[in-house]
């Protein structure tokens, strides 16, 4: 089954500047290591149960070597031409076997299992097996069952989970699209979960159908005023556009980023009646990245 969601995958122009991008947000970003074959690399974040990858193009001729399988809508160098940011939301199944096996008697196109690989920069060899959506069912999602136990993969980053804006994991991550009922009974299908009702997000200006995987919601958002969504709609179109992170203390969290020299990130007021904070795209990879947790 479907357990959480695993991480979101946010593509920047340069590893070492989304690193220190990401750092002034007060996440405890490193190096992750490279994809063999694949011409990009990456870097990780990681809280209790999820994690951030910043990804971005290690060796351009590798990359070009990539079957058209790989290069949906482009491949990751376009997306990034086009602005970067969050490309895929990648939900972790205990079972990816038996998920794809009932995706298909849904009628889902997903492709068979396939396995990965990375290779940190201390050498540790890190495994697991993901499956992408095919065209039928073109979703900004793909699934993964790692293989590599949770705590050997955290000891990649030192002082993983650890961060100095006190984040304890993703509370909810975005998507965005022109029509929020249409869009989510497709999700409902892939994911194999109920259709969620529509509710007013006051923060991004939008009315979504909120998935909930585990502690996680995936929230399908359609703009009804100017807002995050409505920005990210018009500049990029449907897709990923922000990871909402649960912190014990925003107000720790907004002292480390005006400590960084980062400007006091606009805050509003949600649904729940907590307040939040938002990172805007320009400081955050292409991505908007919010804050949400008592002060």
């Amino acid at each position: 089954m479907f357990v959480r969601i695993d991480h979101v995958m946010i593509c920047v122009p340069d590893l070492d500047a989304g690193i220190e991008q990401y750092r002034r947000l007060g996440f405890n970003m490193h190096p992750g290591g490279i994809h063999p074959g694949k011409g990009t690399h990456n870097a990780i974040a990681f809280n209790r149960e999820d994690y951030i990858e910043l990804l971005a193009v290690r060796d351009p001729a590798e990359l070009d070597r990539q079957p058209p399988s790989m290069r949906r809508d482009g491949g990751v160098a376009k997306f990034i031409a086009a602005g970067g940011g969050i490309r895929y939301i990648i939900v972790q199944s205990d079972d990816l076997v038996a998920d794809i096996a009932a995706m298909r008697t849904r009628g889902v196109d997903v492709s068979d299992p396939v396995d990965g690989a990375r290779t940190t920069l201390d050498g540790l060899a890190l495994q697991w097996k993901s499956a992408l959506l095919g065209a039928e069912n073109p979703l900004p999602l793909f699934f993964i069952q790692h293989l590599t136990p949770a705590a050997q993969r955290r000891t990649q980053v030192p002082g993983g989970g650890e961060h100095p804006n006190r984040v304890l994991d993703i509370e909810r991550a975005y998507i965005v699209t022109e029509n929020a009922e249409r869009d989510a009974a497709l999700y409902a299908k892939v994911l194999g979960m109920p259709q969620p009702p529509l509710s007013k997000g006051t923060v991004i200006m939008s009315d979504m159908a909120v998935f909930q995987i585990g502690r996680n919601g995936l929230g399908i958002a359609q703009p009804y005023a100017e807002g995050p969504a409505a920005d990210a709609l018009a500049r990029r179109g449907s897709g990923p556009f922000q990871a909402l992170y649960r912190t014990t203390s925003m107000g720790a969290a907004a002292r480390w980023m005006q400590e960084h020299g980062l400007p006091p990130l606009p805050r509003g007021v949600r649904n729940t009646g907590e307040q939040a904070m938002l990172a805007p795209p320009a400081l955050a990879g292409g991505a908007y990245i919010g804050f949400v947790g008592p002060e």
